[in-house]
């Protein structure tokens, strides 16, 4: 099975996750930061990935070391579980419709991170989440995943719908990418021979 453990101990905070690559989507997510557990939970179900993540931080302070340092770890974790990425299909996309938001996802198991963010939060909060939060994750988990990421709101009203459409498109693209391709099982998905 492609799994992974990963523990990430700073003086902000105290995290572990665990994934398994060919799991079910089971989730059991507990950062302290309710709508970031509930993201969490949809990136785990929609990409199939079981998912375990259990993080301490400096909530008193703010929700940011947190939910960074759980992209970063969560990445760690990615990038371990996946090994050599022999077999994988390596791309996936996704245009995900969510009442009145429309995020088009899309992604290379690359192993060179770039972001591009082009979602509009149209609030500063989500209850008491910061919106700009929801960027700061991906950037923490595309950079420690080796992953090229491109996230664009197509429409969008209403920054919850538009935030979880983010989290579902990327889990959705997420599950084709990490597909084993049955025709190249045992190939690594480059001309180069190695990602």
């Amino acid at each position: 099975m492609r799994s992974a453990t990963v523990t990430r101990n700073t003086a902000e905070t105290k995290i572990t996750v665990e994934v398994n690559l060919d799991g079910t989507g089971q989730y059991d997510n507990q950062t302290g930061v309710g709508f970031f557990d509930h993201m969490l939970d949809q990136l785990a179900r929609h990409s199939l990935i079981d998912m375990t993540v259990r993080c301490e931080g400096d909530l008193h302070i703010d929700d940011h070391h947190s939910v960074e340092d759980v992209g970063i770890a969560l990445g760690q974790a990615l990038t371990q579980a996946m090994g050599d990425k022999r077999g994988i299909v390596r791309y996936g996309s996704c245009l995900l419709p969510m009442d009145d938001a429309l995020v088009r996802a899309a992604l290379d198991l690359s192993a060179r991170p770039f972001l591009m963010w082009n979602v509009d939060l149209p609030t500063a909060k989500i209850g008491t989440f910061d919106t700009e939060l929801v960027r700061e994750f991906f950037q923490a988990f595309s950079t420690h995943g080796g992953i090229t990421l491109h996230v664009d709101m197509l429409h969008g009203l209403n920054s919850h719908h538009i935030a979880e459409a983010a989290f579902k498109a990327v889990a959705r693209a997420l599950r084709d990418a990490l597909e084993v391709d049955p025709r190249k099982a045992d190939a690594i998905p480059s001309t180069k021979g190695a990602l």
